[in-house]
């Protein structure tokens, strides 16, 4: 039995594909309001937090508690530092980088200046736990009386300390606090965004559920991740087969295919019907993460034949969709940490080391063309098949840009551990004279003498952006080691 490709789905495919950079201008506009349901909407995140200051008549009436009332002495920052004006300036920050992020902050509009204010604190969190504390202390001997908070919360805390408003060494509690992210400097902005994206990513990692597509499977079952606490789904890979066998080519099928082919600089050694095909395989991933609910998908693609979704991983994680190849748990969930932390598609792939230039190598079949984000300008690419297997299923070809900033990492799942490494894009070799797979790159990543000792195992995931911080800062205040140049 066929089925005709249902329009919602198929606008799916086109609403991926134009945001991609991969469609006609005239039927992307034709079409440009279709919408997927895609990913569920997630519960944000609440972040309880407050300022910590003494107002300045409170200062001036001696009346502050700390050593220095007696004096109505103001600790540094200072009297001319006027916190009320830097609270304003902070929330209004803080307003901005929330934005478009699932978190729900909750900040005491006066500032708590007092050991009862920290106790009533203290009773609120622990009567009905956030998610996350954001503390903003300014005033230099006010540090000790964040310390109760610190001992009664055990969950991710950021302090915002800025500099000056801590009299000579910063207290090392703060400084090497376990779940803390400690920002002291001059209003580090986007420290403040590590942290509250960290939050975020976390958050959604919790919130999704991630479906893998397996050949061993002959019945759907259920697992569970415990370091996300996330559900995965497993469904045999037959049902994916049943799904692509059902789509007939469409005239629809066809506008796409071309679409694809038209984006293309240069398409090597693929018939009509390995264009249709990729369509088709889009169509199905649709189809099946729209039926399971699902926000993240990874399929045993390798021996599917002409059904393999390269094309579809390629553009879904264009979408922050994340897609991992051939049902890898490991990857598949770092290709979603990446999404949710980094707001970036990833580029699974497989490594290999040049050890005279001491470079690393990454080669794979499903890079998205839109490196810096979804809906940014694709970088170029060429069409060519596959490269293990018959039949010539397409795959792309994409052109990193050269000299710019790259990460890698790679989360294990039971170890509680990330491999992390920065370092900078050299571009995309052809094919030949190197060998590897569809989209290749070279990486020289930072200090590293030796570059066989970075990550050696399967699919790891590299980003195009310098997001090494961001990513130690996930793992301080989550708990989570951390190996690599970070």
């Amino acid at each position: 039995m066929t089925q005709q490709l249902d329009r919602r789905t198929f606008l799916a495919c086109v609403a991926a594909a134009s945001a991609a950079g991969l469609t006609a201008p005239a039927f992307a506009a034709a079409d440009g309001n279709a919408l997927y349901a895609g990913p569920r909407t997630k519960p944000a995140a609440r972040v309880r937090g407050a300022f910590f200051y003494p107002p300045e008549q409170v200062v001036l009436e001696g009346r502050c508690e700390d050593g220095w009332a007696k004096y109505n002495w103001f600790t540094w920052p200072g009297n001319q530092f006027l916190p009320e004006q830097q609270q304003a300036k902070f929330m209004a920050k803080l307003g901005e980088l929330t934005d478009g992020l699932d978190l729900d902050p909750v900040m005491d509009e006066a500032p708590i200046y007092t050991d009862a204010g920290i106790q009533a604190f203290i009773r609120e969190i622990e009567a009905d736990r956030p998610d996350a504390l954001l503390l903003v202390n300014y005033w230099n001997s006010f540090s000790g009386k964040i310390v109760p908070i610190l001992d009664a919360y055990d969950g991710p805390v950021i302090l915002f300390h800025p500099l000056g408003s801590s009299h000579q060494l910063p207290p090392a509690r703060f400084r090497e606090g376990k779940r803390l992210h400690y920002i002291h400097a001059i209003e580090h902005w986007g420290a403040l965004e590590d942290g509250l994206r960290a939050i975020h990513a976390m958050n959604r990692m919790h919130h999704s559920r991630l479906l893998r597509v397996s050949g061993n499977l002959q019945q759907e079952a259920d697992a569970h991740e415990a370091f996300f606490d996330m559900p995965i789904h497993g469904v045999p890979a037959e049902h994916f087969n049943d799904l692509f066998d059902e789509i007939q080519v469409t005239p629809e099928i066809k506008r796409l295919a071309r679409a694809v082919e038209r984006g293309a600089r240069n398409v090597t050694d693929l018939s009509e019907g390995a264009f249709l095909d990729g369509v088709r395989a889009h169509a199905a991933v649709l189809q099946l993460l729209e039926r399971h609910e699902a926000d993240a998908i990874t399929i045993q693609c390798l021996m599917l034949k002409h059904r393999k979704p390269c094309l579809s991983f390629a553009l879904n994680n264009g979408k922050l969709i994340p897609c991992g190849c051939e049902n890898d748990l490991n990857a598949s969930l770092t290709l979603m940490l990446g999404a949710n932390l980094f707001g970036r598609g990833g580029f699974q792939h497989n490594p290999d080391f040049d050890t005279i230039e001491n470079n690393y190598f990454a080669s794979h079949c499903t890079c998205t063309t839109e490196l810096r984000g979804p809906d940014t300008k694709s970088v170029p690419y060429d069409l060519r098949p596959f490269f293990h297997q018959l039949p010539k299923s397409l795959a792309l070809d994409v052109h990193w840009p050269e000299h710019e900033r790259a990460t890698l990492i790679k989360y294990h799942t039971d170890k509680n551990l990330v491999d992390a490494w920065t370092g900078h894009t050299l571009g995309s070799p052809s094919c030949p004279p190197t060998g590897g797979c569809a989209t290749r790159l070279v990486v020289k990543l930072d200090d590293l003498d030796n570059v066989c000792d970075a990550y050696p195992g399967p699919h790891p995931i590299i980003y195009l952006g310098d997001f090494g911080r961001r990513m130690k800062t996930l793992a301080k205040l989550y708990d989570l080691e951390l190996r690599g140049n970070c």
